[in-house]
């Protein structure tokens, strides 16, 4: 299991190193409790990471729940952001050497944590099958992701550990299909005045070189900096710049900054290259999920 802390340099920025520092350790304290309590242990902290062993999947499920909870509740400093954590656990085979711990099984976990949002904690379809089945419930398959380093795609799940995770399942759920039947989605990206349409099996490239279907003519933008395709009855942008994608869904108050990871877009937003989205400003591109001509 790997357990992250979510944009570490704005807290250490935010608040001081001292601070900062501290705020992380208190929290990881409390995560390591969280992890002895479900029989597992930690094998290493890495800055503003850390890394578990537990010998049973559902001990890992449980402690996973229970460190989500842990760090939503921990208060925050007066006026400052608070600590968020995004979790990523795996089962199968590992290779101990010393204290610590290498092998497939932690390679995958790693790139899972890549692709993890705040609040948010993924898992494989692999790892799901392992559980108990009240535990299995408890979980939902996201479209299959592409993770550096494998040659296929992996099966992704992620855990839904609050109380309203049966509801959410469902209602998500009947999104997916819905947006998969038929392939009669396509996304359109709109920047400088013109529009680019991306079908359900195309993939199209954003970046300042003037080879990309989207040429966004700013100095922060990489010459080939992020790919739209889509996969899965949905639409997903992988960066693949030196500056980072940022990703603004409307109606949602988190951006996302991606740095050689994916996401998936969601109906409609504006997608930042080496800049915030937030700004609107004119190097902005804009995306909206339309449905087809029949």
């Amino acid at each position: 299991m790997f357990a992250d802390v979510c944009d570490s340099t704005g807290i250490y920025e935010a608040v001081g190193d001292k601070q900062a520092l501290a705020l992380i350790n208190r929290l990881f304290g409390r995560l390591a409790k969280k992890v002895k309590d479900s029989g597992g242990a930690v094998v290493k902290t890495l800055g503003d990471g850390m890394v578990c062993q537990f010998g049973a999947p559902d001990a890992a499920f449980r402690a996973a729940c229970d460190m989500q909870a842990v760090a939503v509740g921990m208060p925050s400093p007066s006026g400052e952001k608070r600590l968020e954590i995004k979790i990523a656990w795996n089962y199968g085979p590992v290779v101990t050497k010393g204290a610590d711990v290498f092998g497939d099984t932690v390679n995958v976990c790693a790139r899972l944590a890549a692709l993890a949002n705040p609040n948010q904690v993924l898992t494989t379809q692999e790892t799901v099958a392992a559980l108990s089945p009240g535990l299995r419930l408890r979980c939902r398959e996201l479209p299959p992701a592409k993770l550096r380093g494998r040659v296929g795609q992996v099966k992704v799940s992620e855990l839904m550990w609050r109380a309203e995770a049966d509801v959410t399942e469902v209602e998500l759920g009947d999104v997916l299909e819905s947006r998969a039947a038929g392939g009669q989605w396509m996304l359109k990206l709109t920047y400088a005045g013109a529009n680019v349409i991306v079908g359900p099996g195309d993939a199209v490239k954003l970046g300042r070189d003037k080879a990309n279907q989207v040429v966004v003519a700013s100095a922060l933008a990489s010459r080939v900096h992020a790919r739209v395709f889509g996969r899965e009855g949905n639409f997903v942008i992988a960066d693949q710049s030196a500056n980072g994608t940022f990703l603004l869904v409307d109606g949602s108050s988190r951006e996302i900054r991606l740095r050689r990871e994916e996401a998936v877009m969601g109906e409609r937003g504006w997608i930042g290259l080496g800049k915030s989205a937030g700004s609107h400003g004119p190097h902005m591109v804009r995306y909206r999920v339309e449905r087809g001509a029949d």
